[in-house]
């Protein structure tokens, strides 16, 4: 369920993040996502992986430990079997080539290298509702 006034956490959620760097373990696509999705409902799944990997190798190891077999079947794990993209709504996790990102309307972010990137979202492969 998500907090009262979801709206504005979510655009400070999105400034946050904005310009930030990507960083496995602290900023990684999956971090971000669950991040976001912390500050709009205050459950904070990814506090069993945050912090406890730093490399690409180090995130597949802690997906395989937490028994996932990707990022994909951790959402899942955390929030239900996917919906049609077409009916995600701000706030909501969605998948692009393999990477977790939030929907932002008809654009999604994404951690990017040197901040966030936006893809659309009709471009997306998958969605959770938040």
């Amino acid at each position: 369920m998500r907090i009262e006034h979801w709206e504005t956490a979510l655009h400070d959620a999105i400034q946050a993040a904005r310009e930030r760097a990507f960083s496995y373990g602290t900023h990684d696509c999956a971090t971000f996502a669950f991040n976001v999705r912390h500050a709009l409902t205050g459950e904070d799944a990814a506090a069993e992986w945050r912090g406890r990997y730093s490399t690409e190798l180090g995130a597949k190891r802690m997906l395989t430990r937490l028994g996932h077999e990707d990022v994909a079947a951790l959402a899942t794990h955390h929030l239900g079997e996917p919906q049609p993209v077409g009916l995600a709504r701000r706030g909501d996790i969605v998948l692009i080539d393999g990477a977790l990102g939030v929907c932002v309307g008809a654009k999604c972010a994404f951690a990017g290298d040197d901040g966030l990137v936006f893809r659309r979202l009709m471009d997306c492969t998958k969605a959770w509702r938040v």
